[in-house]
């Protein structure tokens, strides 16, 4: 298949003229467009998106009229070049600025249950974000820097940082006193002298016994 480029001169008093500028074989790279496009994902779904164009997202937690980066790339597509990302392409990224925030058509959600008597009705519409992509940034485009918030250093006074800790050492109590252990009681020796008792009265009978044969 070829592409002819064609040249007309019409003039009025005269024949049509009709000129061949060039002939050219249409294969596939001369076929397909060279417009710029990318496969990114937002809020969990895979939008095709080109410099332009306007989508419905998601509801975004985003305001209306601020510029937002979405750098989960997927696919990317520079001048006939597609670079497929593992598993996002890096250093990609698509600006986009969000028009409005939108709700979608009304959708009836019905139950039904036969012979129990169970019958809900609701409705539901869901909220989207319309986002214009402004451009596709591909793998060679610098990142913006995030602006790093300053901390505010405390100025710290000496003096009274020593008032406060002679406070904190002030309203510190003493420490408890420890407890001191108690006396142990002496064990009792009932069963030991119970014994010698018994000894005692046996050798009393036994020399009472013989004194009495005697």
């Amino acid at each position: 298949m070829y592409i002819f480029a064609v040249r007309f001169e019409i003039n009025p008093t005269g024949p049509v003229k009709v000129t061949m500028i060039h002939c050219r074989y249409a294969s596939r790279s001369n076929i397909i467009s060279k417009n710029m496009y990318a496969i990114v994902e937002i809020a969990g779904q895979q939008f095709k998106v080109e410099e332009g164009k306007k989508i419905f997202v998601h509801r975004l937690d985003v305001s209306e009229g601020e510029e937002i980066d979405f750098d989960q790339v997927l696919l990317l597509d520079e001048d006939g070049k597609i670079s497929v990302g593992d598993p996002t392409v890096k250093d990609a990224s698509v600006q986009a600025k969000v028009v409005d925030n939108v709700k979608g058509d009304k959708v009836i959600v019905f139950k039904k249950k036969r012979k129990k008597g169970y019958r809900v009705k609701n409705g539901h519409r869901q909220q989207f974000t319309q986002v214009e992509i402004l451009s596709i940034n591909g793998k060679g485009a610098p990142k913006k820097k995030a602006e790093k918030k300053e901390k505010t250093e405390s100025t710290v006074v000496p003096e009274a940082t020593a008032e406060v800790e002679q406070v904190k050492t002030e309203d510190k109590k003493p420490a408890a006193a420890t407890k001191k252990p108690a006396a142990k009681k002496p064990a009792a020796k009932k069963t030991a002298e119970k014994k010698t008792a018994e000894k005692k009265a046996e050798v009393k009978k036994s020399t009472s016994a013989k004194k009495a044969k005697e």
